[in-house]
């Protein structure tokens, strides 16, 4: 999940596994798998940084794939 503002200024976390994809348009909004969209005042980049930090967070206990050279 990554934090996002709507302009209202309420704080709310959404599930960064829906999300489709983010435009600017110029406002930033982001379209989930299920349709919805949502308005924020974060930038496309910074939601971007957010879901890879977040990925991060998620996927560092997995240890490395290692493969055979060949």
């Amino acid at each position: 999940m990554i934090k996002v503002t709507r302009f209202n200024a309420s704080e709310f976390w959404v599930n960064a596994d829906m999300i489709e994809f983010i435009e600017e348009t110029p406002d930033t909004v982001i379209s989930l798998a299920n349709k919805d969209k949502i308005i924020v005042k974060e930038s496309a980049q910074t939601i971007v940084d957010a879901i890879v930090e977040y990925r991060r967070r998620i996927f560092h206990f997995y240890p490395p794939v290692i493969t055979k050279e060949e």
